[in-house]
């Protein structure tokens, strides 16, 4: 049997039927110890030894042991599922990639699995938090994409099923969250636009009904509005508009009244539809106009002409929101979870 003949899976006995489903009684018999030493040794028990855990964890991952979930729910009430409500519309699949690498491997380990449900913007947003409520398919609940106001979390909130946002409910100040400074992120581009001696600013903004569209535009309007800098938001497109609906607006920008020399975009993707669009008109970037961007991918490492950006890394937020999460679920206070991630200049233009 391959791997069944290493010394950690000698024991009393094997399994009975090799098509049978392995259980904890399976892992018992196959190491000589109890069934209550193996669960407790499967979640990590405080009690129970380093050398234990490790035998029994080769052993259960050998034969493929996975708890019985509907036992557990039945013994304990508990799912031991963690769900990421995941908006769908962003252009980038790194954004769930990287977000969902991190989150796994901060419950690696852990009892708890990952379901993704997925959220449609078209949809009302209440539909996924509804059906987790009604349903208690989940210990604990990540949300993404938060407005100043979000019923989600007030209900929530309101059921005391544990959750962790990514981004901040302006009017609930008490929840857990991990956010990305978008008011850091717009700042320090600006700043850098106008060492670079660029004198008239525009945004390609979040859409506005979210909680970053603040905080991004008030990053911009504090540096800009000090160096007496005009600054305006693109009108007519968002980080939501299509990519094709950037291309024009990024063609039909040399004819605007207000022609910018400087463009802060919120997402790498959007960034590359505006420039193709504004170097399909003939502007220049870098010359005529200098974009700097946010990523959360490694898209702009790869396009030309060469544009500074500040990445935010989703590995790190996955991670700092599982592990929020799961101290909540263990009984942390939520308003002491509470963390933000600084941008990480990626500078690609050398500075004049």
């Amino acid at each position: 049997m391959g791997k069944l003949s290493d010394p950690y899976l000698t024991g009393k006995g094997a399994m009975s039927s090799p098509r049978s489903r392995p259980t904890l009684k399976t892992i018992a018999e196959m190491t000589g110890l109890g069934v209550t030493t193996v669960s407790r040794a499967l979640k990590d028990a405080p009690d129970i030894g380093a050398k234990t855990k490790e035998r029994v964890r080769k052993v259960a991952d050998a034969i493929g042991y996975h708890p019985d979930r509907a036992g557990v729910r039945l013994r304990t009430g508990k799912t031991n599922v963690i769900s990421l409500i995941l908006d769908q519309t962003d252009k980038v699949p790194e954004f769930a990639r990287r977000m969902i690498v991190g989150i796994s491997e901060a419950i690696r380990g852990t009892p708890y699995h990952l379901v993704v449900t997925p959220q449609s913007r078209l949809d009302d947003p209440m539909d996924p938090v509804r059906y987790i409520l009604e349903t208690r398919a989940a210990d604990g609940v990540i949300l993404t994409h938060i407005r100043p106001d979000d019923e989600r979390v007030h209900a929530l909130r309101q059921s005391g099923l544990p959750f962790v946002t990514h981004g901040r409910c302006q009017t609930i100040l008490d929840h857990a969250y991990h956010d990305f400074d978008n008011r850091a992120f717009s700042r320090v581009a600006t700043e850098r636009m106008i060492k670079r001696g660029r004198k008239r600013l525009a945004l390609l903004a979040p859409p506005s009904e979210f909680s970053y569209y603040q905080e991004t535009l008030a990053g911009l309007a504090e540096v800009a509005e000090s160096a007496g800098i005009p600054f305006k938001v693109l009108p007519g497109v968002d980080l939501d508009s299509s990519i094709e609906v950037l291309r024009q607006a990024g063609m039909a920008m040399r004819h605007q009244e207000y022609m910018p020399d400087g463009i802060i975009c919120g997402s790498e993707l959007c960034a590359m539809a505006l420039i193709d669009g504004m170097t399909q008109s003939g502007l220049e970037v870098g010359k005529d106009v200098d974009v700097i961007a946010k990523e959360t991918s490694d898209l702009l490492d790869l396009t030309r002409p060469r544009v500074d950006s500040l990445r935010e890394d989703l590995i790190v937020a996955g991670q700092q929101l599982a592990s929020h999460l799961l101290d909540v679920i263990n009984g942390a206070a939520p308003d002491t979870l509470q963390t933000l991630s600084d941008p990480i200049p990626v500078w690609r233009i050398n500075q004049s």
